[in-house]
């Protein structure tokens, strides 16, 4: 079994270094593989990437920013392994948590995981406008696709390779969460979720998602309960 690790990135210049020792220094009983994509960073991100030549990470370059779904399907394009977990850059998620987000599929419970937020431990700044407009998205998630989940935007998500297979991903943006979601349970998957514990940032450190994408992942969750 190999853990496929796919960290979009964009501007990330002052975390970029620690997520990856945090990443590579996390003890799992399986092996790993790190996809790196760079969304067109316009910062010093790609100068410390350049530098990089571990042989277990992979790094894959956008010639223009394209935006953190499409990162993510680039990704998706390069694994080698048999579970997939996604890493945002911003230290936000502690690495750390990986061997209980995957211990539910290695144990054979289920073949997605969410790490929930909501169901563990959240520090920092308090963005009300981002969490009461991402449990109203979780709550129109459990309206809509008919499963009791507490955190639908997370960034941790994990899957079985299997599970994606025949989904054709259409994100480009931070749509990903709202289209991954409701494609997996329309496909008759059971959400299993993990606690999780969550450093949130504020935009002057790096935070990039805003209200605007809130109405949209809105408006995919609706989409796409009634399209593919």
């Amino acid at each position: 079994m190999k853990l496929s690790i796919i960290v979009p990135v964009y501007n990330e210049e002052k975390t970029i270094k620690e997520i990856i020792s945090r990443v590579r220094a996390v003890p799992l009983n399986i092996d790993k593989e790190i996809i790196i994509i760079d969304d067109f960073s316009k910062d010093k991100t790609r100068e410390i990437l350049s530098k990089i030549r571990d042989r277990d990470i992979k790094i894959i370059y956008h010639e223009n920013n394209k935006g953190k779904g499409s990162a993510i399907r680039t990704g998706l394009q390069h694994i080698t392994g048999d579970i997939i977990i996604i890493q945002d850059a911003d230290l936000e998620y502690n690495p750390e948590e990986y061997p209980k987000l995957i211990q539910p599929i290695l144990g054979g419970k289920t073949k997605v995981v969410y790490g929930s937020r909501y169901k563990g431990k959240i520090t920092g700044p308090n963005l009300l406008s981002h969490l009461y407009g991402n449990k109203i998205l979780t709550f129109i998630t459990k309206i809509l696709y008919l499963q009791d989940i507490s955190d639908m935007e997370t960034c941790y998500k994990v899957f079985k390779k299997e599970v994606l297979k025949d989904i054709k991903l259409k994100a480009k943006r931070f749509d990903f969460e709202p289209e991954i979601t409701a494609k997996i349970i329309k496909k008759g998957y059971k959400i299993y979720e993990v606690p999780i514990t969550y450093r949130s940032r504020l935009f002057d450190e790096g935070k990039k998602i805003t209200w605007r994408d809130g109405i949209k992942a809105l408006y995919y969750l609706i989409k796409y309960r009634f399209t593919d």
